[in-house]
């Protein structure tokens, strides 16, 4: 069909599944779409790509029309089946062409449709006899291009027969023609991974670990030579065999594959336009996944996957690892994976995150650049290389697309909680930046940015699917981030439920995760008119936190101490914050005997016993505790039962010590807060 018509043709259909989704296909429009996917059209390139979209907006349509996936499966297959299998049923090389290229396109496009269709009765079998028969290269290629879709998926596997793996084998030692064996090699590499996986005792032909090598030696030569027509085929199969860890080491150690792979990725800075990344999306996709594969960290196990695991191999005592077993174990440890990690750098890895965000609409290509970022920005070291590349802004870049994305049809909260774990990957990445560079490093001059990053903070910190480490980076993130000025703080403070949030966190097991808990509402105290009035006002909620943060004052862990103890003597500004500590002074006894801890714990210890430590920092916040209190007492009665309680905690002999200068602190402006605590807590007007 010209090409004029065809396109004709591809508007009329795409128009009709945008207004009609779901609507029957006319017999015209069946045989032209289906032709479309030639690529020895003379304009295969464009008309390709159109195809493409329409075929996709067909299938969409049919499938959002109806809920049974059988049933729109089978309406897929009755508006292609028939055709399809009628030109698979030709002896001419151009008939078969044509059913084998759009076949392969549809596997691309609606996996179950597909493979629903290669499964008919005598489809492989004359699609195998036919490239017996007439074994040119151009069908040859085809075909083992449909055998690759095809081989990615299970219900095709088992359709795969020996002699077909044979023809595979063979065809990916030939070398006379790379792009035959390209697409050769991948379709073995995903039959034989994925036949493993789906049983590894079926005895099933599967390609030698030698020949594992070998495979891998050839798509690496392919990117290495500059064969640009097989870099589809050779990425994608290196794709596959980059989760190996062999083969990882392999591939990094290999410094010019490396440097062509990045390459790969057109830069912007080379004229690259998005027309042309389009057309090349799916290879920057496969190249990002193995970076990915190279960088990635083996997955944290939770404490009841380690018992599982150790279950597991109590098991197998006595019977040894494999090979392949001790090579997993060895090769992906952290020190190997650090060591991939610096290698890819050196590689100029960084360059190619932004031109690929950039440069292609791919949920996918994000989501893996945000994976990639995360596993090296692990090692403190590679941050400030991950900045100087932009790697801040190419996070931001993710994460706004990703709350963008899920935020179409759904309200602001909802849309946070719909962010899978995947989405929360680059967040990480962006928190682990902000904890060791400060915000302006970070995010830039401009405060804008700085604001932009607080709700995906915050949902790190909440989201239902963040495990502990997540929570104490993005707690300490937002820590960074609200010491930067007022402002950000009270942005802080009035982010949905994340206040509620902290604050459970300050009653966590972990020390690090209560110790980061405690700093953050310190510096939200500190800088924030309503996390000031939340712990201040006059109400028992008020008095219950402020009570939390005396009982934090008294924790082993010295930050800790330090915060929860700066964070009291923040709030006793207010009057109504004294007067809660006043009371639970007289409840419970012990706000002015942690304050003696603060100041001078010597005076507590009795005779042989160790003193317990402090610092000036401890003695700095503890005075200011105390200054604040004993100046809002306006009760004569008061004040002499807290002289007496003050007396009988030993705060008064403390700050005595302090004054006279035998306590810890000399600075004269500390000194001059205690004097004149001592003096309002004895003034008898």
């Amino acid at each position: 069909m010209a090409a004029n018509d065809a396109d004709e043709t591809l508007n009329n259909i795409l128009k009709k599944s945008q207004t009609s989704p779901g609507y029957n296909l006319l017999p015209d429009e069946i045989t032209c779409l289906t032709s479309l996917f030639l690529s020895t059209r003379p304009d295969a390139p464009t008309i390709r790509a159109k195809a493409y979209v329409v075929l996709s907006a067909f299938c969409q349509g049919v499938r959002g029309k109806g809920k049974d996936t059988g049933i729109t499966t089978k309406v897929i297959v009755n508006a292609f089946g028939p055709t399809t299998l009628q030109y698979l049923g030709e002896t001419n090389e151009t008939s078969l062409m044509t059913g084998i290229s759009f076949l392969t396109a549809l596997f691309q496009v609606d996996v179950q449709a597909a493979s629903s269709i290669f499964a008919e009765d005598g489809l492989v079998e004359n699609m195998m006899d036919a490239v017996d028969l007439s074994p040119s290269n151009i069908l040859s290629q085809e075909v083992a291009h449909l055998l690759g879709q095809a081989c990615g998926h299970k219900t095709c596997r088992t359709i795969i027969t020996p002699q077909i793996v044979r023809w595979l084998d063979f065809k990916s030692r030939q070398a006379t023609d790379g792009v035959l064996q390209s697409a050769a090699a991948v379709a073995l590499i995903k039959f034989t991974k994925g036949s493993t996986t789906d049983n590894p005792e079926s005895g099933i032909p599967e390609v030698r670990d030698s020949q594992t090598d070998e495979l891998a030696e050839k798509l690496v030569n392919t990117i290495v030579s500059g064969q640009s027509a097989s870099y589809a085929d050779a990425v994608e199969g290196l794709a596959y065999l980059s989760t190996d860890p062999i083969i990882k080491e392999t591939l990094t150690r290999n410094s010019k594959f490396l440097e062509k792979l990045v390459s790969l990725i057109p830069t912007q800075k080379g004229g690259a336009s998005k027309k042309q990344a389009d057309l090349n999306a799916t290879l920057i996709f496969g190249v990002i996944l193995i970076i990915c594969n190279l960088a990635s960290f083996r997955t944290r196990l939770t404490e009841e996957q380690r018992q599982v695991e150790k279950l597991k191999r109590m098991t197998k005592a006595g019977k040894g690892l494999s090979e392949a077993e001790e090579a997993n174990t060895l090769l992906n440890d952290d020190d190997h994976v650090k060591a991939r990690i610096r290698l890819l750098i050196a590689s100029g890895v960084l360059s190619a995150f932004p031109s690929a965000i950039t440069l292609t609409e791919s949920p996918g290509v994000r989501l893996n650049v945000g994976k990639c970022l995360l596993s090296i920005v692990e090692e403190k070291e590679n941050r400030g290389k991950v900045l100087q590349a932009g790697g801040a802004k190419v996070l931001h870049t993710i994460i706004q697309q990703a709350l963008s994305s899920h935020s179409e049809g759904a309200g602001r909260q909802q849309s946070a909680a719909t962010l899978s774990p995947t989405d929360l990957e680059a967040v990480q990445a962006l928190a682990k930046l902000a904890i060791t560079s400060s915000p302006v490093q970070v995010f830039g001059p401009n405060v804008g940015a700085i604001y932009d990053v607080i709700r995906p903070f915050s949902i790190l910190l909440q989201h239902p699917s963040s495990n502990l480490l997540q929570s104490f980076e993005a707690i300490m993130a937002l820590t960074n981030l609200a010491s930067h000025n007022a402002d950000v703080a009270a942005r802080i403070a009035k982010a949905d439920g994340l206040l509620n949030k902290v604050e459970l966190l300050l009653l966590e097991e972990h020390t690090l995760i209560r110790r980061a808990s405690v700093e953050l509402i310190c510096n939200l105290i500190a800088g924030s008119d309503e996390a000031f009035e939340r712990y201040s006002g006059d109400s028992a909620n008020s008095a219950n936190k402020i009570h939390v943060l005396l009982a934090l004052s008294d924790e082993d862990d010295l930050p800790t101490r330090l915060a929860a103890s700066g964070a009291l003597a923040t709030v006793t500004a207010a009057p109504t914050a004294c007067s809660a500590l006043i009371s639970l002074q007289f409840e419970k006894h012990r706000f002015l005997t942690l304050m003696t801890q603060l100041i001078d714990p010597s005076v507590l210890n009795k005779q042989g016993e160790e003193a317990l430590e402090t610092n000036p920092g401890l003695v700095h916040r503890g005075v200011v505790c105390i200054y604040n209190v004993f100046k809002s007492i306006t009760d004569n009665e008061v004040r002499e039962k807290i002289s007496k309680e003050a007396t009988e905690s030993g705060l008064l002999r403390a700050l005595a010590k302090l004054i006279q200068g035998r306590g810890l602190v000399k600075d004269p402006a500390i000194l001059q807060q205690a004097a004149e605590a001592l003096e309002a807590l004895v003034d008898k007007k």
